[in-house]
């Protein structure tokens, strides 16, 4: 374990961390630059929101549990405080997708998770200062958000719907997902209010296991508005390991802080099929996308190797192994980490690769960030681990 904890802070530290304070603060306008190449050269400055909110988390984060370097308050404190100066659309409140580089909108989604990123980067970098400004404001926008989750129709930002739901009413994992997360942190950062969180979480928890269908052995991306599962269709039958693998330890977690039996019993579940119906067993690796019955998958991206699914397997599979003691979680932690530390990372220019072939050669040219892949997943799993790997070493 100690070895392993040597490998995992020396990637964070001397690996990622380097990469993105270096390639990535926009000294000129703030925030984080998120598109760089495999030597953090950037291609392209427009800005995702996502990313806004995901570094400031992540450094917050590395400064309350990992390092207490000013560095790291200071950029996540940029990208924060880029994103509620230009990140708002301040005729609805509704954050943006992406914005140029000096922060003019480009493009805004019909879902939230732009203000969920923020939600927690306040929360976080509240903890870190105790700035109550910062913990206001992530009160503020998770009370809007949550309220958009309860209910679909009080989103201010009208928009064509992406399908009708006339004809098919679904609803996603994502939701009740992201939202559990979300409202754990801020629980961590606002005690005053922990009761009320815990009483949301509890019903997130039984919102996300209504997408679990256990005679299929799987939990669907989408489901109908009264649970149902609708086979006739291929993106209803879509099964995402990855993000299965994720949403059990944010059960788990949960699970282990209530130590209630039936939550880490579920979370249990959920990470073996999902393990086991995505990995890869001719190649190695984790496989994007699934059918539930075996069919053909509509995503052309099914069979590739992305660098998050392998980020939530390692941080599963250690919370797991160190909870429950069975060697089956160490032994799938060490196949997975041997995989994606010869694979997705980079000694030559520090982080990892975004996306892998199935056969495990990175895609042509090679990417560092994009629009989804920044200072977050890779971060989130090495300083997580670092953090159970000290309790155990």
């Amino acid at each position: 374990m100690r070895k392993i904890y040597e490998k995992f802070r020396k990637e964070l530290i001397e690996s990622c961390i380097p990469f993105w304070l270096n390639n990535g603060v926009d000294k000129e306008y703030g925030g984080v630059l998120n598109c760089l190449d495999r030597t953090g050269k950037v291609y392209s400055d427009d800005k995702s929101v996502w990313m806004q909110g995901r570094a400031g988390w992540m450094f917050s984060y590395i400064y309350n549990h990992i390092e207490k370097k000013q560095e790291y308050l200071d950029f996540a404190k940029s990208c924060i405080d880029f994103a509620t100066n230009y990140c708002i659309d301040k005729t609805d409140g509704r954050m943006y997708f992406t914005v140029t580089r000096d922060g003019k909108p480009l493009r805004k989604r019909r879902y939230w998770f732009s203000e969920t990123f923020y939600i927690i980067a306040n929360a976080e970098y509240y903890t870190a200062t105790k700035d109550i400004a910062y913990l206001e404001r992530a009160r503020k926008y998770f009370k809007f958000v949550y309220g958009m989750y309860k209910e679909p129709s009080a989103d201010p930002y009208k928009i064509t719907p992406k399908s009708y739901a006339q004809t098919r009413d679904m609803k996603t994992l994502a939701g009740p997902m992201i939202m559990l997360n979300v409202t754990s942190v801020l629980r961590d950062a606002d005690g005053e209010n922990f009761a009320d969180y815990n009483e949301i979480i509890t019903g997130l928890i039984q919102d996300i296991q209504a997408f679990y269908k256990p005679e299929y052995k799987a939990m669907f991306e989408n489901i109908t508005q009264d649970n149902q599962v609708v086979l006739n269709s291929s993106p209803c039958r879509v099964i995402n390991p990855g993000h299965d693998i994720e949403c059990a330890w944010f059960l788990l977690e949960e699970g282990i802080k209530r130590s209630d039996k039936g939550i880490i019993d579920f979370a249990k579940t959920v990470f073996d099929e999902a393990f086991e119906r995505g990995w890869d067993k001719e190649y190695g690796g984790i496989t994007y996308f699934k059918d539930v019955l075996g069919l053909p998958v509509e995503a052309y991206e099914h069979d590739m190797k992305l660098w998050w699914p392998h980020n939530e397997t390692v941080i599963a599979s250690l919370m797991l192994y160190k909870h429950t003691g069975e060697e089956k979680y160490k032994e799938i932690f060490d196949r997975v980490c041997e995989y994606a530390f010869a694979h997705f990372s980079d000694p030559e220019y520090g982080e990892w690769f975004g996306y892998l072939r199935r056969d495990g050669k990175p895609t042509e040219p090679p990417c560092k960030g994009h629009t989804y892949k920044g200072p977050f997943h890779v971060m989130r799993m090495l300083a997580k681990c670092l953090m159970m790997l000290q309790e155990t070493k």
